[in-house]
């Protein structure tokens, strides 16, 4: 069980016989009366998502998740496949079970396949990952990494602000939590 305290972005929850994903959570305390809890939530297996309010102190049920790692295979049509690394069986996904990974999910890519009651739910990718600028303004002498940063669009299509002194072909790291430039590669 998990109290509305020990809340985290990304845990899964059991909610009326579903799997909810955490995206966020806010505490609220009225003025008069109990603390609140006001959750936004993705439903797992259907995609949607949904705003409840809980009484702060109340407990739901953790859904167990098992977790392997896969590689992730090719695109066809609206599915995504990914092999098991230690049985080398394929399992499909769809677009709204990926969510946000989509926008750092390269070909060849190792991550974490989550699964409940051996069914494929979703997939946890690394913290950072490393891809190459596809499309980047041109860079000028003077240019420095405390400078300003400019708009550039990553390998898998996804933009993010780099620093002025990066270019077109230049690997960078990504954080995948934030989508935000971490570093040169």
């Amino acid at each position: 069980m998990i109290s509305t305290g020990d809340l985290k972005k990304g845990v899964t929850i059991e909610l009326d016989g579903k799997l909810y994903t955490i995206l966020d959570y806010e505490h609220i305390k009225m003025g008069r009366g109990s603390a609140q809890v006001r959750m936004r939530l993705k439903d797992v297996r259907g995609g949607h998502i949904i705003e409840r309010t809980f009484q702060a102190g109340e407990r739901f049920p953790r859904a167990r998740l098992e977790r392997s790692t896969v590689q992730y295979l090719y695109q066809d049509g609206d599915l995504y496949y990914f092999m098991d690394q230690a049985t080398y069986e394929q399992s499909p996904l769809s677009k709204a079970q990926l969510g946000e990974a989509l926008s750092y999910l390269k070909e060849g890519m190792a991550l974490d396949l989550l699964t409940y009651d051996g069914e494929p739910i979703g997939v946890e990718m690394p913290l950072s990952v490393e891809l190459a600028i596809a499309e980047t303004g041109p860079s000028f002498k003077g240019d420095t990494a405390q400078g300003g940063t400019k708009p550039a669009t990553l390998e898998t299509g996804v933009v993010v602000q780099v620093p002025l002194f990066l270019n077109t072909g230049d690997r960078v790291k990504v954080d995948t939590r934030t989508g935000q430039y971490l570093e040169r590669a």
